[in-house]
């Protein structure tokens, strides 16, 4: 009964998620809920979930000073300097265009925000792709490619998923994944060189005014490609590089030029202690946020408006962790997870158990594209997880395996920001599936494949 109740509650999270019937939070939390009452968790279902939240209060603090840390440097002008260097780089060559785009998308990628790098990558880029004549969807599949693999961060969504999902820490999962996701962004990075040559061999025979691809340049008509229309946020071509920079407002009164060098310093010191793990993840962004806090914004308003500018993004994704704390609690406390591992695991031959981690990456590369990161990773990963345990295959090898399908998944039609990245391009999914699928799933194998290397995923 538990097994065929378990299945159902996977069923009908699942279902909701995929046909927007509920947001995640809803489904989260009613789902577990009602399938809970039905196992006969009664009154003890409090103390289920009581359990998961306290399991997963230390995910939640890492979401929430994250998204606050990285806001600022973004608001402060942290990125600015590199948008302009990039700009200035790239002149008349498709090459360093395309090279300058995964550098940028990667960069301000670290804030977790897939949303946020694309309209700034598309607002900074597009307008010179298009006087350049470069393809737009080479914009889309660089940044794409790009994103997708820094996905794995631990603030960035599919890590803490799969650590709340399987109750361990952040920290655990990401750090020795580093490898692999260093792995990951030089694919993409040669995969950037690639396209932007075959761009400047197809733009060979083209003569460009060098004054008029220049950083502020203006430019003749006649030495220009056919404007396009149908751009999102690149707005005119014909502008100049104060519209290369819409998505970083030149502008705005939350810059913080004087302190740039501190901002770099504070944030390469907080990646540098990070990785060698010294205090936990989320300690270290309870301390990196409330320094950058009190250096950029001195004035109590002023702390107080700059949470209050990412707001949206923090309740939304401290409140998902916290209802996860729902489906793990009753998953756990009334024993579906454990009755449907054993009935798992009479289902796969026992020749590919202890391949099960090696088989959950690859299964993640398809399993998420056609599926949210909710589904997969609370509906799909526990089960598989509990099943691999009887092999002596841990939690946390499972999901590291698990987070390797990022750089496809974030191509997915269910995923907004993508949906945002070819809107503003103004290119189609189609055109942008066509050219970046295959080569996501080049970068997610390539990332399993090291973590396998350097034995942070089991395999046999």
């Amino acid at each position: 009964m538990l097994v065929i109740l378990g299945f159902l509650m996977v069923a009908a999270f699942m279902f909701l998620i995929l046909t927007k019937r509920a947001t995640p939070v809803v489904a989260l939390i009613l789902v577990p809920v009602i399938f809970g009452l039905f196992a006969g968790a009664g009154l003890g279902i409090g103390d289920m979930i009581t359990d998961g939240i306290k399991s997963l209060a230390p995910t939640a603090a890492l979401l929430f000073f994250a998204i606050i840390f990285f806001g600022i440097m973004i608001d402060v002008g942290l990125f600015d300097p590199l948008v302009r260097g990039i700009l200035r780089l790239v002149r008349n060559d498709p090459m360093k265009l395309v090279v300058g785009t995964a550098v940028l998308a990667m960069v301000v990628s670290l804030d977790g925000d897939g949303s946020t790098t694309f309209i700034i990558v598309t607002s900074a880029l597009l307008p010179l792709y298009l006087k350049l004549g470069v393809s737009p969807v080479i914009l889309t599949v660089v940044a794409g490619l790009a994103n997708g693999t820094m996905n794995i961060i631990p603030w960035g969504g599919p890590t803490v998923r799969a650590a709340s999902a399987l109750g361990i820490s952040p920290s655990e999962v990401f750090v020795p994944m580093v490898p692999s996701l260093v792995a990951g962004l030089v694919i993409v990075l040669l995969f950037s060189v690639h396209l932007g040559l075959m761009e400047r061999r197809r733009l060979g025979s083209l003569v460009f005014d060098q004054e008029m691809v220049s950083v502020g340049g203006g430019g003749s008509d006649t030495a220009r490609p056919a404007r396009r229309t149908g751009g999102g946020a690149g707005g005119d071509a014909d502008g100049g590089a104060g519209q290369f920079i819409d998505g970083l407002d030149p502008q705005r009164d939350t810059l913080r030029p004087k302190l740039l060098w501190f901002n770099a310093a504070l944030t390469v010191a907080l990646l540098v202690v990070l990785v060698m793990d010294i205090l936990p993840i989320p300690v270290l962004f309870m301390i990196a946020a409330s320094i950058a806090l009190t250096v950029n914004f001195p004035k109590v308003k002023e702390q107080g408006e700059a949470i209050a500018r990412h707001s949206a993004s923090i309740v939304s994704v401290v409140a998902m962790v916290l209802a996860a704390a729902v489906l793990t609690g009753v998953f756990s406390g009334t024993g579906m997870v454990e009755a449907m591992a054993e009935w798992l695991l009479g289902v796969i031959p026992s020749s590919m158990g202890p391949f099960l981690a090696v088989i959950t990456g690859v299964l993640s590369i398809p399993l998420t594209f056609f599926m949210t990161n909710d589904a997969f990773y609370f509906g799909i990963l526990p089960v598989l997880t509990e099943t691999a345990a009887q092999y002596g295959i841990e939690p946390v090898e499972m999901a590291r395996a698990s987070i390797t399908g990022q750089p496809v998944h974030l191509q997915s039609p269910l995923v907004p920001a993508i949906l945002l990245l070819v809107t503003l391009a103004g290119v189609s999914l189609a055109d942008h599936h066509k050219k970046v699928l295959w080569r996501a799933t080049v970068v997610s194998l390539a990332m399993l494949a090291v973590g396998v290397l350097l034995g942070q995923i089991p395999m046999g």
